[in-house]
């Protein structure tokens, strides 16, 4: 008989430790774990947090395996993730009448719910009795559905599941002008309870929607249907809120240490090194004490000052809680995390060992991380002259499994149990790596044959849509209602992407629809939807913003390629010329570079290998009928 290896003897010391603060409490029926022991209730936020470090050690164990019992743990462990999964997408199965609702509304009144009866799936507490809205705990889940099943997990089943999910992302989609309660629930930092733009929120979502695009739902046995899909200029959208707030979380909070799961793991939201870091610095600088770090400056919460009988407060009481605001280890666990995809050791070791200094010791050895840290009654008044000075004591739940995964999940990591790698196999963690300078592909496409002919007696090289057949060009409003189909089912009472315009991002792809390439023109050019695309000047004006735009924000694997139409009402009055301010436009086209952005023009055949291609495999009808 073998003996155990070192490893296999830590990885089992890691299951005991998981299976006696967070596995032991997983309901049997439902998969969902409760807040505590007393009080039924799974938020959505929390459980998926709770279930990283089962589905780490899953992975470590495959990886790591000395024998066969080992595969068995890490199959019955895969499995305890794919049940709270399946748990919560059942949740917000129950409430798509809410999904369906808000995605038009965006009202506080048809949101999610954030959390539920951990033995029933249904609601725990009224649609106006707790802050709902919490777009960061539906990113989340969809983010890791998306690692997970990257991973290998089959989390989702049929199609029904499929169109839920795609629904769901149509649910995050607008998050970047979405005022929500955030991560802490209450809103405000008055606790006044009024929703607020949050930092969190955008960037869990931009987080969720680029993981999840073009993401098979079934892994490695799916097929085309199983496919979802997100919407670049959305995307895009968020990350431009997002990096016009950053440091800041929100409106009333100038720093909060939530921020870290976008900027560093689990998100990885922000491209730009500098807003990381600068960021990072804002929240140690400002929020980080002797035993973790504070939520938010003059934080009320469970400090001695609070009062347990008031829900809010008013400004100016705030003050009460400066300096003695509580502090959570929990932040440390996702600093440990952040020097471990950053790989600086010094930050590691720095953060778990002082994690290490301020844990408790639990039965059997267990190293338990506390909820929070908070000033004892009777010190507070020197705390308030000297501040994080006194000893504090650990107050809440013991552990806080929300904070106990992250540890375990660092431990794993930090040990070499797993690569970061293997816990992001969608690669997020790539997001801050400099991208390659974008060439925008512009393709002149004249109307008839006429403009054709006026356009090379100017030496500018055109096309009709008879050069380009097989290839067909239709305005972007098409590609609009092609996009309201998506995520269709009657059976879910589901009626898909509520009708929007779509950008210069999503227009400056190939689309293949039915067998059929397909490319879009910009919405600025269709005069049925923008009576300035009659104006010369104006479209000119719309053409360089474009391209420096998709200059400066194209992310997308292949080029952008923009068509660009040239009608009759483009000719000078006598229909005999092209209208001078369109042809020094053409011809600065050619010459390789136009308001700021590197360009080529050329034929739309010749840029078929070179461009982003998207592949519409939800569509079952033909063009013409979803045009209608």
């Amino acid at each position: 008989m073998r003996s155990r290896s070192n490893s296999g003897v830590k990885l089992d010391n890691y299951a005991r430790t998981l299976q006696q603060t967070i596995l032991c409490q997983q309901d049997p029926v439902t998969g969902l774990l409760p807040g505590d022991e007393k009080l039924p209730h799974a938020w959505v936020r929390d459980n998926v947090y709770c279930i990283l470090s089962v589905w780490a050690l899953s992975l470590a164990y495959r990886k790591n395996a000395d024998r066969d019992e080992d595969k068995a743990k890490a199959y019955e462990l895969e499995q305890s993730v794919v049940k709270l999964m399946r748990g919560l997408l059942q949740c917000m199965i129950r409430q798509l009448d809410k999904v369906e609702k808000f995605k038009y509304s965006k009202s506080t009144k048809d949101c999610l719910h954030a959390k539920y009866h951990t033995g029933t799936c249904a609601t725990v507490v009224g649609d106006q009795e707790w802050g709902h809205l919490q777009v960061d705990a539906t990113s989340i889940f969809l983010l890791f559905l998306g690692q997970m099943t990257a991973s290998g997990l089959n989390i989702v089943y049929t199609r029904d599941e499929v169109d839920v999910v795609q629904n769901l992302i149509f649910y995050i989609e607008s998050a970047y002008k979405v005022a929500d309660f955030g991560m802490w629930e209450r809103g405000d930092k008055t606790n006044k309870g009024i929703p607020e733009i949050n930092a969190s929120s955008i960037g869990m979502a931009k987080a969720a929607l680029e993981a999840l695009d073009g993401l098979n739902l079934f892994g490695a046995k799916g097929g085309p249907e199983s496919v979802v899909h997100a919407l670049a200029d959305d995307i895009q959208h968020c990350n431009s809120i997002l990096n016009s707030m950053l440091p800041r979380a929100s409106t009333s909070k100038e720093v909060d240490a939530g921020v870290l799961s976008i900027i560093s793991y689990p998100a990885f939201a922000v491209e730009d090194i500098d807003v990381v870091n600068i960021t990072k610095e804002e929240i140690i600088s400002k929020l980080q004490g002797r035993y973790g770090c504070c939520r938010f400056l003059r934080d009320g919460h469970k400090t001695p000052r609070e009062d347990p009988n008031r829900l809010h407060y008013e400004s100016s009481e705030l003050k009460l809680f400066e300096n003695i605001e509580c502090e959570w280890p929990l932040f440390w666990t996702y600093l440990i995390l952040d020097g471990i995809f950053i790989k600086s050791p010094e930050q590691v070791q720095e953060y778990r060992e002082a994690l290490d200094g301020i844990l408790i010791r639990g039965k059997n050895g267990l190293r338990l991380v506390p909820e929070l840290y908070s000033v004892p009654l009777d010190m507070v008044d020197e705390e308030y002259v000297n501040p994080h000075t006194v000893e504090r004591a650990p107050v809440g739940k013991c552990p806080l499994k929300w904070g106990q995964s992250l540890y375990i999940l660092g431990n794993l990591l930090a040990e070499g149990f797993l690569a970061p790698g293997e816990i992001d196999p969608l690669n997020r963690r790539l997001s801050t790596i400099p991208k390659p300078d974008v060439v925008v592909q512009v393709s002149i496409l004249a109307e008839n044959d006429e403009i054709k002919h006026l356009l090379q007696g100017h030496g500018i090289d055109s096309e009709t849509l008879e050069d380009i057949h097989p290839i067909r060009v239709q305005p972007s409003r098409v590609l609009s209602h092609i996009y309201a189909r998506l995520g269709r089912n009657q059976r879910l009472g589901l009626t898909g992407r509520p009708y929007r315009r779509i950008g210069v991002l999503g227009t400056s792809k190939f689309y293949i629809i039915r067998d059929t390439i397909f490319t879009f023109t910009p919405q600025f050019v269709d005069h049925q939807e923008f009576y300035l695309a009659l104006d010369n000047h104006m479209i000119v004006e719309m053409l360089r913003v474009d391209l420096s735009y998709l200059c400066s924000h194209w992310r997308m694997t292949g080029r952008p390629t923009v068509t660009f139409p040239i009608s009759h009402g483009m000719l000078s009055d006598d229909y005999k010329q092209v209208n001078p301010t369109v042809l020094a436009t053409l011809k600065k086209l050619q010459d390789g570079y136009f308001g700021g952005a590197r360009v080529k023009t050329g034929k739309l055949t010749d840029f078929l290998d070179t461009s982003c291609c998207a592949h519409l495999t939800f569509m079952d009808c033909g063009i013409q009928d979803c045009a209608k």
